[in-house]
Parts: structure tokens; C-alpha cells; sequence
């Protein structure tokens, strides 16, 4: 099946009632049939469900849905796209340890790197998404993780997949890449060799704003990079915490089974069934909601590019995007997330208040259009230096082009421009 077949179909056999649609198995807990099944449960002597911080029905599919279209072997759906991350770093990461990060990151995927997991001893260093060959000054013994984004927000800037996963295979470190903005309709970022693709469904994935959600999925490859590899010497010895365990030696993926059984369990970061069944809907029309997002998306950046009073436009589906090259070898569209720069801080927030159909809102990959002074929202706890680093200028407004009328959209940035 491809993926549009795929996000309708797969993973869904029919219960007893043959509902057409996913029931929503909005129950916390399930029956056992007698103690020893429940013994054989807990002990993963048998496969069911025993509470629903670590498994549901309705999750399950779209778990197994959305890992089938990103061409993953399993997945982990979480309560938000900060857990997603949250759960990638604490799954392969403990203190001592380091992880290399994108200079060009979601402002909280920043905050959460460089500092709240400074507090549970895990440094993050950062590298030039620009320059890859600077991340192999920055490995060491003690590097667990390289992170970094499909298409960036807001600088909107996409990586070169080939090159950062070469340095982290020869350095046998697993790489997760948040792929958030492309989408699995527009990039598969484990077809290139990540080992780990990350999402917050909040966005194109429900694609109305309906629910906050996260997803992990697991490639093939991760299984042979942590392998007898000493990096991750927990996924190859016993854990203590579940029967002793050996991660890597069962036959089930191991990413998400030590997610499942551990951070899940412990953390307690599982989605609610209902958001589950909101992001299934979703799923299943996210490609055509992905073309039509992306043909909308270049006519306004054609239109800021034409505008005297933009400076600069960041969107890869330009021809003259600094990214184009790399747009055309990774992704299958641009996405709708853009940006473009102005004159100063109080231009942008003039603009930003001055549209009418575009809503001001700290969200992208609604089906409305979406606007966001980063300086002053979204990355405002960022430092200068680190708003530069990011590439993100007092001036820059972010777009989320969604499915009105492209002229409406044009006509309403064409008034609040002046």
C-alpha cells in the first residue's frame, strides 16, 4: 500500500461491531480473564492491554497507522510533541551525558535542551545546520543523540539528511530528526537513514487544532545502531525495573517497547484515546490537505517576494531559497510554514496585528491561516544570541498558510503591509 492508502486502511481490524470507523476506547483500565492471565500480561508472557497509560485500542491504530506511512517499524504516541522529544532524550540519555542539537530548533525544543535537561545533568551542544562537518568537533564518548529538523521552524530552513546521518553512523550515535512541518506526506526522513522521527500532531497531523498529541517512530535501523553498541549499554543489559529485561534482544522494536514500558509507565506522557481518534481523522486526509497547504504557501511567498516593504523570504519552494537544492532532493513539498523579514520589531508587530483573515496565534498546520511574531511569542525567552543563532530577527513574522481562497490571503497580507 502507499500512503494514502495507508492512512486510511492500515492498522484497523474490525471488532465485533464492524464499525467503519475506529471505535474511541475511552476506558482507563481493561478486564483480565483470570490472575493468570494477568500474571502473563504483566510478565509479557502475553500481548494485551492492562491500563491505558501504556496501552489502548484507538491509540494502537493510529500508532501503527502512522508508523506504516512514515515507513517505520513501530511507534509511540505521547500527550504532546515536547513529550515526543522529552521521551527520545530520556529513552537514550542519562546524566553525564550529551546530546547535538540543530542551531535552527523549535523555541521550546530549544528551551527544553539548553535548559531544563541541564537540571537532570545532560548537556545539549549545538551545531551548524548549515555545516554539518561541525558536529564531529563536538562527539565524544559520552554523545547520545544527534536532533535536528526536517524543515525548521520558524527559519524554515531543511537539513542535509545525507550528511549529518553519515557523521552519526560512523560514530554509531542514533539520530531523530522532528519532522513535524514536512509531515510523512512530504518527507520520510528513515528512508535516509534516521534512525528516529519525531512529530507534534498538534499540527498537520489533526490539521484543525483540534488536540495536542506527540509521535516517535522507529526505524529499522535503530535496532542494529544500538546493538552490543556501549553508547547504550541499557538497551543491551538487564533492567532491573521490568524482569530483567534485555531491550535489544527481544524480538519487538526497542526503541518503543523501553518507551512504552518505561516512560509511559513512569512518566505517565500517554495521549487520551479521544485525542488518538481526532489525530486517526486527521490522518486520513493529510496528504490532500499537504498539497493544497503547499500550493497556497508558494503563491504567498511569491507575493511577499514581489512586496518592496519584505526584506527577505524563507521558503524552500522558492527557486532562490537558499534551500531549494536540499528541498528538492529531501521533501516532496515545501510545506506551508514560511517566513519574511521587515524593517524592525515594531514593523512586524504592526503587521501581525493589522490582518484579518490570518489569526495571531502561537500554533502552525491549522487549516486556517496562521500568524507569529517569533521575537515577541514564540521565541521571546531566547536570548539575542540565540535568536541569531536560530536565525530568527526581530523583524521576522512566521506563516502558516492554510486552505482559504490563496487571493483572500494574498489581499489581506497586501493590506496590512500598507
Amino acid at each position: 500500500m502507499r500512503a494514502k492508502t495507508k492512512a486510511l486502511h492500515f492498522g484497523y481490524e474490525k471488532d465485533t461491531q464492524s464499525t467503519m470507523a475506529v471505535p474511541i476506547y475511552q476506558t482507563s483500565a481493561y478486564e483480565f480473564q483470570s490472575t493468570e492471565h494477568a500474571a502473563n500480561l504483566f510478565g509479557l508472557k502475553e500481548f494485551g492491554n492492562i491500563y491505558s497509560r501504556l496501552t489502548n485500542p484507538t491509540t494502537e491504530v493510529f500508532e501503527k497507522r502512522f508508523a506504516s506511512v512514515e515507513n517505520g517499524v513501530a511507534a509511540i504516541a505521547t500527550s504532546s510533541g515536547m513529550a515526543a522529544i522529552f521521551a527520545v532524550i530520556a529513552n537514550l540519555c542519562e546524566a553525564g551525558d550529551n546530546i547535538i542539537c540543530s542551531n535552527k530548533l523549535y523555541g521550546g525544543t530549544t528551551t527544553l535542551t539548553s535548559h531544563t535537561i541541564k537540571r537532570f545533568g545532560i548537556e545539549a551542544r549545538y551545531f551548524d545546520l548549515d555545516n554539518p562537518n561541525s558536529i564531529k568537533k563536538l562527539i565524544d564518548e559520552k554523545t547520545k543523540l544527534i536532533l535536528f529538523e526536517s524543515i525548521s521552524n520558524p527559519s524554515v530552513a531543511v537539513a542535509d539528511f545525507d550528511a549529518i546521518v553519515k557523521i552519526a553512523d560512523e560514530a554509531g550515535i542514533v539520530t531523530a530528526c522532528d519532522n513535524t512541518v514536512a509531515t510523512p506526506m512530504l518527507c520520510t526522513p528513515l528512508d535516509f537513514g534516521v534512525d528516529l522521527s519525531l512529530h507534534s500532531t498538534s499540527k498537520y497531523t489533526t490539521g484543525q487544532g483540534l488536540a495536542v498529541g506527540g509521535i516517535v517512530v522507529e526505524s529499522e535501523s535503530f535496532k542494529d545502531k544500538i546493538l552490543d553498541n556501549t553508547k547504550y549499554a541499557h538497551f543491551n543489559q538487564p533492567d532491573e525495573s521490568y524482569h530483567g529485561l534485555i531491550y535489544s534482544q527481544l524480538p519487538l522494536p526497542p526503541f518503543c517497547l523501553r518507551a512504552r514500558l518505561a516512560l509511559l509507565r513512569d512518566l505517565g506522557i500517554a495521549p487520551s484515546p479521544f485525542n488518538s481518534w481526532l489525530f486517526i481523522q486527521g490522518l486520513e486526509t493529510l496528504e490532500i490537505r499537504m498539497s493544497e497547504h503547499c500550493k497556497n504557501a508558494l503563491e504567498v511567498a511569491k507575493f511577499l517576494q514581489s512586496h518592496p516593504k519584505v526584506k527577505k523570504v524563507n521558503y524552500p519552494g522558492l527557486e532562490d531559497d537558499k534551500y531549494y537544492t536540499n528541498a528538492q532532493k529531501y521533501l516532496r513539498g515545501a510545506s506551508s510554514v514560511m517566513s519574511f523579514e521587515l524593517e524592525s520589531f515594531d514593523a512586524a508587530k504592526a503587521v501581525a496585528n493589522s490582518v484579518k483573515i490570518f489569526s495571531l496565534v502561537a500554533n502552525i498546520g491549522d487549516s486556517k491561516s496562521i500568524i507569529t511574531h517569533p521575537a515577541s511569542t514564540t521565541h521571546m525567552q531566547l536570548s539575542s544570541s540565540e535568536l541569531e543563532a536560530a536565525g530568527i530577527s526581530e523583524g521576522l513574522i512566521r506563516l502558516s498558510v492554510g486552505l482559504e481562497d490563496v487571493q483572500d490571503l494574498i489581499e489581506d497580507l497586501q493590506k496590512a503591509l500598507g
